[in-house]
């Protein structure tokens, strides 16, 4: 792989049969909330890094990659045979990068996902920073709590 700075952050499927390296700074990262984003990976919304093709490489396992070509999308998304854990998700609109679900890769990527890409397609079940508290007798649980509902104001007359 050629990197600008020659700098990697490596990455691996779950069972450890592919492994990745892509070049850092990685282009951009976001969170997909669109609906075949999140069907395809089981998740409310998946983050993505972006890098430059020629900046990433499959470095173990290329024989346990296999591919899923929707045409009608223009889309391929790479998953390992073994595991199933989604390596890359590529786009034929551009077709110079690569996207690599972020908690694939262990260090960091040089970006950080400040974009949200697909809200409208969002899951109405996604949550969205609303106050969270700690579950009584169950540690490291949280939980949020229902919403009052407001009273109507009263009439002025």
């Amino acid at each position: 792989m050629s990197g600008k700075e020659g700098r990697v952050a490596r990455g691996a499927c779950v069972c450890g049969a592919v492994r990745i390296e892509i070049g850092v700074p990685a282009r951009w990262a976001w969170h997909d909330h669109a609906r075949r984003s999140r069907h395809a990976q089981g998740a409310a919304y998946v983050t993505y890094v972006g890098c430059w093709r020629s900046r990433f490489a499959i470095v173990e396992g290329e024989e346990n990659v296999t591919r899923y070509e929707d045409e009608a999308e223009g889309t391929v998304r790479s998953f390992c045979a073994r595991c199933g854990t989604p390596i890359a998700y590529e786009r034929a609109r551009s077709p110079q990068m690569v996207n690599v679900p972020r908690a694939l890769v262990s260090e960091r990527t040089g970006r950080e996902p400040r974009y949200h890409m697909n809200m409208p397609e969002a899951a109405e079940w996604t949550w969205r920073g609303e106050a969270l508290k700690p579950l009584k007798g169950y540690p490291g649980v949280l939980w949020e709590p229902p919403r009052r509902k407001k009273k109507p104001p009263e009439p002025m007359f």
